[in-house]
């Protein structure tokens, strides 16, 4: 009759693609019993945004269909998303496991619609997400989610975010009448506005925080940086060089803070002809797959250039939510996926290092992400 340790040795031999680990040294096989034949076990997988969770599952499957005398298999999956910044370090947000800034090097590539979808795309995975509208100049994302006249409640000297399907959202748009007013204010005011919204809100639980930065190298994206350990950033670009160019000073920027950066998204990537179906590059191409091997970074996806789009984001009809099945939410729900799969990678690196130090060892050598 099969043991339990045939049983871990056998899914030991089932890798993570992303984490390239067995899933049980990962301690993703939970409450396994073994009576008489009968197994049963929790697969619990990193996040449940990972783009290989089926095929995670599916091998894990063959694995058990492989060891002998077995009469019963119950397998039920769930996901728990992995810290991907050290929360000890963080005395404001210990209850957000994942913060990711959103960054360009220049406006007008679209990082605020590409943020608010990814969001959504994430939240749809299964995850707890919240959306924080970092540009205080020219906040958006309550005009893009249709939030003109949304605001925020303060409950025991805590702000509460606004809820909009599914998001927990805080934005500068709640405080002031965008279309007559003008946000003008000194770089310190700007930083300690951020630094409200960090730490003096109450996020909640959540898995994943995506802060939408404004465009450059100020004084919003530098505050973010060195006021709590975040996950790291993604880089927005266009396909042409005058964008990518400006984004590769984004990257270096945090790239001398220490922060990690997650990849690079490219927006308006291309034009898919509705009556041919052939791809037309607009705008050029490979911008964003030039700033990846520049920096030998993951290139995360492309997000085609669509009407639907931008006439969604003026409405305050995100088309995440409007036409969930159309090419574009799919490109949105595709770059979500590797982004969700960047981040583990992120916090098991995190928590490599955290063994080691604890143990006086050494870190392995660190791992490709790419």
């Amino acid at each position: 009759m099969v043991g339990i340790d045939q049983v871990l040795e056998k899914l030991s031999t089932v890798i993570d693609p992303d984490l390239k680990k067995d899933i049980v040294s990962m301690g993703m096989i939970k409450d396994l019993e073994l009576n008489d034949g009968n197994l049963k076990f929790t697969l619990e997988l990193t996040t449940p945004a990972c783009p290989f969770n089926v095929e995670i599952e599916d091998d894990v499957r063959k694995a058990v269909a492989e060891l002998s005398d077995l009469k019963n298999f119950d397998l039920n999956v769930t996901a728990k998303v992995m810290e991907g910044r050290s929360l000890d370090d963080d005395t404001g947000m210990k209850t957000v496991k994942n913060i990711i800034g959103v960054a360009s090097g220049k406006g007008g590539v679209g990082k605020s619609t590409v943020s608010l979808n990814l969001a959504l795309a994430l939240s749809q995975s299964g995850a707890k997400v919240g959306l924080l509208d970092a540009d205080i100049y020219g906040p958006s994302i309550p005009l893009m989610l249709g939030m003109k006249d949304g605001f925020m409640e303060v409950e025991d000297n805590k702000l509460q975010p606004a809820d909009s399907n599914g998001l927990k959202v805080v934005s500068f748009g709640f405080f002031a009448d965008q279309s007559n007013q003008a946000a003008i204010y000194r770089g310190p005011i700007i930083s300690g506005i951020l630094k409200q919204f960090l730490v003096d809100t109450n996020w909640s639980e959540l898995d994943y925080l995506i802060v939408d930065l404004p465009p450059g190298t100020g004084d919003i994206p530098l505050t973010l940086a060195q006021t709590i350990p975040i996950t790291g950033i993604l880089v927005v670009t266009t396909p042409q060089d005058v964008a990518s160019d400006v984004a590769v000073k984004a990257v270096s920027m945090f790239e001398k803070l220490n922060v990690p950066i997650i990849g690079v998204v490219e927006n308006m990537s291309h034009f898919i002809c509705p009556n041919c179906d052939d791809k037309h590059y607009i705008f050029g191409e490979g911008g964003a797959k030039k700033i990846s091997e520049r920096f030998n970074m993951p290139f995360l996806g492309e997000i085609p250039l669509n009407s639907g789009i931008m006439a969604g984001s003026d409405l305050g009809k995100p088309i995440m939510i409007t036409n969930p099945d159309s090419p574009s939410a799919e490109a949105f729900r595709v770059s979500a996926k590797n982004i969700a799969a960047q981040c583990s990678i992120i916090a098991a690196k995190l928590q490599e290092e955290m063994e080691s130090e604890s143990s006086g060892e050494e870190p392995t050598p660190e791992a490709s992400t790419n």
